[in-house]
């Protein structure tokens, strides 16, 4: 079938994601892709800016992922993992504990990162019940922070943020406050914490970076202080790191960067190199202690139908190897240099509030976007995939990326910005 049939004989009943779907610009046909590029089916070649959405780590189409998925789809492509377990998932969850800081032993597959964080919510919750702890049902979480789209990881998003004050009436009522980095956030978390105390689970933070709710970064004297809070009370600690695991912030994990280890973990994203859908919950020996037990009622009754799917598990343990075989966190450091000193020429642009750079994560905040469809546009234009939010301008590539392309998105950028303020000054 040609790109015009398929496109356009299919795309009617596609509903796209975070799109209105009226008067919104058709996508753009995909045709295949390669290392960092992504080639349109009318011969456009894109320098990918965001790595599909943080996951594409290693770049697309690495040839030692394929090899491994194409193996493994010859052997078996998937078998349910109730009362059935096979090599690639017990070989991940072993060498996910392995890579982990602290007793972080216990890993629970699923399919999303919105359903691992719905996992470690209801985790911390039932670890609480199988103890005989009646009322820990709300969680603790931060302004700026996105944990998924989810009607559980909904509630302990921002609600300033914008994609979820439609539920706000439907959605349960977590307690959601600032960052504690002063002496004021400080006290105001503490005073939330205690005026909660005996409601809350646990308490849920993405570590070093805030992604989705603005790629807002805070220092690691954040994370001791939450740590010591939960700490302190009995708390559970909870870490999303769907967007900063696997190098995203110049270390492995975003907690090992902090020496700050949590309960619970989730993981996601780059997990599977940006090739198949998968993530995990990871479990301490405190957490996982609560539901060692005979009593049917105190298992975790959660089991999504693909959990542990082989192909993702084989590519997970693909991007693994490649993590070990080649030094993914040298080219963060390399990036983070790189970053910091072509979006420099930014910070002189009108229009823009700040410009930081953090490991493999590039921000330019403005002060307002409002034709977000237009700068888009200019972006396709100039030869590159960036796709700006709110009024956020960011670079999240492969790790892997060749100094040429990410010089090139970073010129795209400081070019693009620049003729935005030419046009709107006219």
């Amino acid at each position: 079938m040609s790109q015009n049939e398929w496109y356009h004989r299919g795309l009617p009943h596609l509903w796209p994601p975070y799109t209105p779907t009226k008067s919104q610009p058709p996508p753009l046909a995909v045709a295949r892709t390669h290392g960092s590029r992504i080639v349109l089916a009318d011969g456009r070649e894109l320098i990918d800016g965001i790595a599909s959405w943080w996951t594409a780590c290693h770049g697309y189409n690495h040839p030692h992922i394929r090899e491994c998925v194409a193996r493994q789809l010859l052997e078996m492509p998937h078998v349910m993992l109730g009362v059935l377990v096979h090599e690639p998932a017990a070989t991940l969850c072993r060498r996910l504990a392995e890579l982990l800081p602290g007793d972080l032993n216990h890993v629970f597959l699923s399919d999303s990162g919105s359903v691992a964080v719905e996992v470690a919510m209801k985790m911390a919750t039932q670890f609480w019940l199988n103890q005989g702890v009646r009322g820990r049902t709300r969680f603790l979480a931060f302004k700026g922070g996105y944990h998924g789209d989810t009607f559980a990881t909904m509630s302990v998003c921002d609600p300033e943020e914008g994609m979820h004050s439609l539920f706000s009436g439907v959605l349960p009522q977590q307690v959601l406050v600032d960052l504690p980095h002063d002496e004021r956030t400080q006290a105001a978390f503490e005073a939330a914490i205690d005026a909660h105390a005996d409601e809350l689970a646990g308490i849920l933070v993405e570590p070093i970076v805030q992604g989705a709710g603005g790629m807002l970064f805070h220092g690691a004297d954040v994370l001791r202080r939450i740590r010591h809070a939960a700490d302190a009370r009995g708390l559970l600690l909870i870490f999303d790191e769907i967007f900063t695991g696997f190098g995203r912030t110049g270390s492995l994990f975003a907690c090992a960067s902090a020496d700050v280890t949590p309960d619970i973990i989730t993981l996601g994203k780059g997990l599977t190199g940006g090739t198949l859908p998968l993530a995990a919950t990871i479990a301490n020996e405190r957490v996982f202690h609560a539901f060692w037990s005979d009593n049917p009622q105190h298992a975790l009754m959660h089991g999504p139908t693909f959990m542990g799917n082989a192909l993702a598990c084989a590519a997970a343990n693909a991007s693994i190897d490649l993590f070990e075989r080649e030094d993914r966190l040298a080219e963060a450091r390399q990036i983070e240099r790189q970053l910091a000193a072509g979006l420099a020429a930014c910070r002189g642009i009108a229009g823009v509030k700040d410009v930081r750079v953090k490991g493999a994560i590039g921000v330019v905040e403005l002060t307002d976007l409002n034709d977000l469809n237009d700068l888009k546009r200019r972006f396709v234009k100039a030869g590159v995939w960036v796709r700006p939010f709110r009024n956020i301008v960011y670079l999240t590539p492969a790790l892997n990326i060749n100094t040429e392309d990410l010089q090139y998105l970073v010129a795209a950028v400081v070019n693009v910005l620049k003729e935005r303020v030419s046009v709107d000054s006219v």
